[in-house]
């Protein structure tokens, strides 16, 4: 019934707009997840998340433990629509249930026994973690993480802006990621779960469009 109902909800989409909806689908992995952690400045979450839709990743999670938070449209430029935010209250809530679901903590950092980014090992599931603007990951998601990463840097500034250093990672691990044997896609379920939300979303009335639909079978 929901392949069905996708079907015909497509009908009201142009084939530009399907294709989009399909080649993005075959890129995106739920091998790499992305979160932040109170974020300060609200442009920087909403640039991460446009990197999210950028470079494939599917899903952020925010950790709002002290901040509460909204997406800035303007600079995510849409990528709300397309990327599923998880938002949570605490780090530790958050990080214990990525890692039910088999993902490695990676923390990004600069300092301690981090592993530069080259040696980041893209075969492991991971949630890669970036923390605040000024002081970066908490000392409990420090704790919690598995590994912690860095990019190399060569002058004398020993941080970059939180947005800049995930376009970098993304970029790095997800370039690799697609060069690997490894099986990084979605299943033919979640494409069919995404696809149900970004055609819903661009149809202008759809509630009334489905309610059609379901009356117009029930009649049959």
């Amino acid at each position: 019934m929901e392949k069905a109902l996708l079907h015909y909800l497509q009908t009201f989409l142009t084939e530009r707009r399907k294709g989009l909806f399909n080649k993005a689908l075959a890129n995106r992995t739920r091998h790499f997840t992305v979160v932040t952690e109170d974020v300060y400045q609200l442009h920087n979450t909403s640039a991460v998340m446009r990197s999210c839709d950028v470079f494939g990743i599917q899903d952020l999670h925010v950790i709002e433990a002290k901040l509460g938070k909204r997406v800035d449209r303007e600079i995510a430029m849409g990528a709300q629509k397309w990327v599923d935010i998880h938002r949570h209250h605490n780090t530790k809530n958050c990080l214990t249930e990525l890692k039910k679901q088999g993902y490695a903590i990676a923390a990004t950092t600069p300092h301690g026994q981090a592993i530069e980014l080259k040696d980041f090992d893209v075969r492991q599931k991971t949630a890669v973690v970036f923390g605040t603007e000024t002081q970066g990951v908490s000392a409990e998601t420090l704790q919690q993480a598995d590994l912690c990463v860095k990019i190399p840097m060569y002058g004398f500034t020993e941080s970059l802006n939180i947005s800049v250093s995930a376009a970098i990672i993304l970029q790095d691990i997800v370039s690799r990621m697609h060069q690997s044997d490894i099986s990084w896609g979605l299943s033919d379920r979640e494409c069919g779960e995404i696809a149900m939300r970004w055609t819903k979303a661009n149809i202008k009335g759809v509630d009334q469009i489905i309610e059609r639909y379901h009356q117009n079978n029930n009649d049959l």
